[in-house]
């Protein structure tokens, strides 16, 4: 049972970063080299930075998720993966932020104001990642002082 559900989860997690890549490698370069709408640019090559600590944090999901199947879900391992995918979530908010003035220039001269909400969006999205695996990784750490608090009275 506990198999299936990883194996669900591997593929969710593979499918993401499959849906990323194909954006990285064919729609991004394409809206870099299009010429007429100039301020577009650097957003879409903005895009790329995002995408390093994104794919960071789909390997260190990869991992998590191996622990678990080897039943290692109770360990400092599993912290420490979810301790990088909590600082790979707030480093994506963070370029998400530093890159809103750009997309508002370019929501001005586009006179698209609904370009500032959908980065906001992707910030806050990623925030709300990382924001769980905060709780994710404190629970955790609980539940292995618990743990070896009952294995140091058996």
């Amino acid at each position: 049972m506990q198999r299936s559900s990883t194996i669900f989860l591997r593929l969710a997690v593979l499918a993401m970063g499959a849906a990323i890549l194909a954006i990285c490698v064919f729609v991004l370069p394409i809206g870099i080299r299009v010429e007429e709408p100039e301020e577009y640019r650097p957003i879409f090559a903005g895009l790329y930075v995002p995408a390093i600590p994104f794919f960071y944090a789909l390997y260190q999901t990869l991992k998590l998720l191996n622990y678990i199947d080897k039943d290692k879900a109770f360990s400092k391992l599993s912290v420490t993966a979810l301790k990088k995918i909590k600082y790979c979530g707030l480093a994506i908010s963070a370029c998400f932020i530093a890159g809103l003035p750009w997309i508002y220039q370019a929501a001005q001269s586009d006179d698209a104001p609904g370009l500032v909400v959908i980065g906001l969006m992707f910030a806050g999205a990623s925030l709300a990642v990382a924001v769980f695996a905060a709780v994710l990784e404190r629970l955790l750490r609980s539940a292995i002082a618990i743990k070896s608090e009952n294995d140091l009275t058996v």
